[in-house]
């Protein structure tokens, strides 16, 4: 009956899913010296420079204290810095965190392949299927339709 509880739980199935995952990204993202999150903050910073720490959070779907934890991180790389402008907080990447574009879109490229290799184009499917059941989660309508 346990087993049951467990493939019909969410919660169990989703953090499973987490745990796995984060191995395979962390894996994948080895070779560029930076954590999953982090490249993809990068990147980000790759899209629009001088980007506010609330709106990375927004994108990333961070909490403020873990953006400010990552944003140190990478800054005592220095593949990034942040510049006061009135209240707002601004990252930019750095010469050498913008050096690191290629690589970390080879080791994106690396983890999509790998999980591509084993679930096929459900893979591609599964993530945007996922991404919405979040954004569901996150924001629920009220009432039923």
């Amino acid at each position: 009956m346990l087993e049951v509880y467990f493939k019909e739980c969410l919660y169990f199935s989703a953090n499973r899913l987490g745990r796995i995952i984060t191995k395979m990204a962390e894996d994948a993202f080895a070779s560029s010296g930076v954590s999953p999150t982090g490249a993809f903050l990068l990147m980000a910073l790759y899209e629009k420079e001088g980007i506010s720490q609330k709106e990375l959070g927004q994108l990333l779907h961070l909490q403020p204290s873990t953006v400010t934890r990552l944003i140190e991180k990478l800054a005592a790389k220095q593949l990034l810095y942040s510049r006061m402008d009135g209240r707002l907080s601004l990252i930019y990447a750095t010469d050498q965190g913008k050096s690191l574009e290629a690589v970390l879109h080879q080791c994106w490229n690396k983890l999509r392949g790998q999980y591509k290799l084993i679930l096929g184009e459900q893979g591609d499917d599964l993530s945007l299927q996922l991404y919405e059941v979040c954004n569901r989660l996150e924001h629920p309508t009220s009432g039923s339709e």
